[in-house]
């Protein structure tokens, strides 16, 4: 069961994407701010990161940034989440060191889509 960190201040979100993964065997993580993400992605070694844009206390574009600039965390695969879907949303999430971008509100089977081909089809 592939461990997946969520970073995302919002907590109905957390709620709705939490128990749709949980469900598809998804072992779930959350934290609540860029600056926990970072520390949980070093912590938790998660297989995947989910990771809110719009972020309280460390923004997810740097929080992205930090985690690529690390060699611990360096080869988790980062898909940004945006409720913004203005052009250059996606392409300044991929400068910052994601893997992939994904706008909010989720559309799952694209979503899972995403983390399939991120994740090696590794289920």
């Amino acid at each position: 069961m592939p461990k997946i960190l969520y970073v995302e201040d919002n907590e109905d979100n957390v709620y709705m994407l939490r128990r749709r993964l949980t469900k598809l065997d998804y072992e779930m993580i959350v934290a609540e701010d860029g600056e926990k993400g970072v520390a949980a992605a070093e912590r938790e070694r998660p297989a995947l990161i989910l990771m809110d844009l719009s972020l309280p206390v460390l923004s997810g574009w740097d929080a992205a940034r930090r985690l690529k600039a690390a060699e611990s965390t360096r080869g988790i695969p980062i898909i940004a989440l945006s409720a913004h879907a203005l052009e250059g949303e996606r392409d300044k999430a991929l400068a910052a060191g994601c893997d992939d971008f994904e706008t909010k509100p989720v559309d799952l089977p694209r979503l899972l889509e995403k983390m399939q081909r991120l994740l090696g089809g590794a289920r």
